[in-house]
């Protein structure tokens, strides 16, 4: 057996010692290196932040809902929402306030536009905040206001034009029967109805239609007289008789008398031809129409000069409308309407404005106006509702005009709010003329005094912005008073 060590150890293991420790020492002294690069690459990913951390400086705090109010520090809202902050690097220049600098309160106004101001915080009916107004927005006679409160309040503006325009008349009337159309159908003799062809209301008839057949003493004695005229005059060989400048024959003056009763002519050639005499005799229609009334039944007994029919021709109808006096300047019969009816929706009709009445109604202070409107189908009834509008045109040069809903009238002063530009606006006091229209309908009114062409007008929001700038100029105006007096 080879010998050991005395620890138990192999022969060779005290020369191996030096190697082993050697190579340890070398594989701590790399681990080391490797740890200390590792560290050096993650230091400056780590700095980041906290040198970032100091770049970006919070100016002030800013409303979450885009109202005018700021603060220094962090604060919530009425609803519980954080103020949002608003970095150096994000504010432009002209609107960020300098650290620790405070915008003076001049005071509180409603949020809704109505001449109320507070010097302290307050709340409307509705619960509503009222409104801060600093002193770097209040201007005399004026308002100035940033891009994001102009887009807040929904401002609008428009150009001034000048154009042709014209004045609209409205109103409303009904349909009626055309006066010049109706005709009372009467007999200028006594008679009984023998026969009765039109028996109803509302039936139609043509001119020269039988309306009834009647029987007639009179009539009768009168065809046996131009008979024996006839018969006589042949006989006797008499003259012609002077009447009504022309010489007339005994039988001539006989029939004569039968016209005078209105007979048809188809009749009396008829008792020529014949030579016999009728025991009845038609009585035809004046005019085409329709019979509004009939007044006998078939055998009843009529006197001359009793209405028997009330006829109507419905070919033309009035339109008869009640028009204020402010809108009789510059109407004249002739001028074409617009019309339509409630029983036709959609439908548009043209009519002439045939005549003005010349009486005005002192309750209504109306005028009443005549339409013709032509009906030549009968769809149009009498007693219809119809709206008529009239379009004049002004007289004169085309004026300057803005749209109605930019006009600020007070009662006693009207007035505009002039978009300056760059969130600028001023109120200016003008005299405006009527409301017009122009060719496609739009409604503008006419400004006589204190327009330029080339301006721009606050058409939306308008009295928002008129009421702020009234009360920025008249808290400037009390300002003004008093500093003389703190200064006594």
């Amino acid at each position: 057996m080879k010998p050991k060590s005395q620890a138990g150890h192999p022969k060779g293991w005290p020369a191996a010692l030096p190697w082993v420790c050697l190579l340890g020492g070398l594989l701590l002294g790399a681990g080391s290196v490797w740890l200390w690069q590792i560290g050096n690459q993650a230091a400056p990913d780590s700095a980041e932040p906290s040198q970032a951390a100091p770049a970006r400086q919070i100016l002030y705090y800013r409303n979450p809902m885009g109202q005018p109010d700021t603060s220094p520090v962090p604060k919530k809202d009425e609803m519980g929402m954080d103020y949002l902050p608003v970095y150096a690097d994000e504010a432009p220049a002209s609107a960020a306030p300098t650290p620790g600098a405070h915008r003076q309160i001049l005071y509180y106004r409603n949020p809704m536009g109505q001449p109320d101001i507070s010097p302290v915080p307050k709340k409307d009916e509705m619960g509503m905040d009222y409104l801060p107004v600093y002193a770097d927005e209040a201007q005399t006679g004026g308002l100035a206001l940033s891009p994001e409160r102009i887009q807040q309040l929904g401002v609008l503006s428009s150009p001034v034009r000048q154009e042709p325009l014209y004045r609209e008349i409205r109103a409303t009337g009904r349909l009626s029967l055309d006066e010049r159309r109706q005709q009372t159908v009467t007999a200028k003799y006594a008679g009984w109805v023998e026969q009765l062809p039109v028996n109803s209301t509302g039936q139609t008839v043509r001119a020269g239609q039988t309306l009834l057949e009647t029987y007639s003493p009179e009539l009768i004695a009168a065809q046996q007289e131009y008979l024996i005229a006839r018969d006589s005059q042949h006989k006797l060989g008499l003259t012609r008789q002077v009447d009504g400048g022309r010489r007339l024959s005994l039988e001539e003056g006989a029939l004569q008398r039968l016209r005078y009763w209105d007979l048809p002519e188809t009749s009396l050639q008829r008792l020529v031809q014949s030579r016999q005499v009728r025991r009845t005799l038609p009585l035809p229609s004046p005019i085409s129409g329709v019979v509004l009334e009939k007044k006998v039944i078939q055998g009843s007994y009529f006197q001359a000069g009793d209405a028997l029919f009330e006829l109507a021709d419905l070919r033309q109808l009035w339109l008869l409308v009640e028009v204020f006096e402010t809108d009789l300047a510059g109407l004249q019969a002739g001028e074409s309407a617009e019309i339509r009816l409630d029983a036709y929706p959609g439908e548009s009709l043209t009519g002439r404005l045939d005549f003005i009445y010349p009486t005005l109604n002192p309750q209504t202070r109306t005028v009443s106006v005549r339409i013709l409107l032509d009906n030549p189908d009968g769809r149009f009834k009498p007693g219809m509702l119809a709206n008529a509008r009239l379009t004049l045109p002004l007289p004169g040069e085309p004026p300057l005009s803005v749209p109605e809903s930019a006009l600020i009238d007070s009662g006693t002063r009207q007035s505009l709010l002039i978009a300056l530009g760059n969130g600028r606006f001023e109120p200016r006091a003008v005299v405006a003329g009527p409301v017009a229209v122009t060719a496609l309908g739009e409604r503008r009114v006419v400004i006589q005094e204190g327009l330029l062409p080339d301006e721009q007008v606050v058409t939306r929001a308008n009295f928002l912005l008129d009421s702020e700038s009234n009360l920025r100029a008249a808290f400037g105006s009390l300002q003004a008073a008093a500093a003389p007096a703190k200064e006594g």
